[in-house]
């Protein structure tokens, strides 16, 4: 007897394509991350600005970067921008998490760090709801 194969897997590929848009959605937020971290270091190295503005920096620029990732990874969806967007939300902050740990040997996890990583999910969510919509 021959048995028929079923449609249903796991990783189709529309599944597929979804994935590689929240890799590149999460890249481009790593490029907007680093242009922006780039730009005020040279600020802060070739003019009299103080790095006082540095937590505000880093708070604008990260959620700059989720909402760009979150409109990327949703741009290729047909439904559940906001999903997509909170998924590449998540990512960008897990490796921003990740490459903390080893760089910063003293960093740990604590109240204000949830609560970036809350507010990064709902930014990417933010930016899936805009990449879905624009897009149509």
């Amino acid at each position: 007897m021959r048995r028929e194969q079923t449609t249903s897997h796991l990783v189709t590929e529309e599944n597929k394509s979804q994935i590689k848009q929240i890799v590149i959605g999460v890249m481009m937020g790593f490029a907007v991350t680093c242009v922006v971290f780039l730009a005020y270091a040279m600020l802060i190295t070739y003019t009299q600005m103080s790095e006082r503005s540095l937590p505000m920096v880093i708070a604008v620029t990260t959620l700059l970067s989720v909402m760009v990732a979150g409109f990327d990874a949703a741009k290729g969806a047909t439904s559940r921008g906001w999903m997509w967007g909170m998924i590449a939300g998540f990512i960008y902050v897990a490796v921003l998490a990740i490459i903390m740990m080893v760089l910063l040997p003293g960093f740990f996890m604590d109240g204000r760090t949830f609560t970036v990583i809350l507010l990064s999910i709902a930014g990417g969510g933010l930016g899936g709801i805009l990449g879905i919509n624009i897009r149509r």
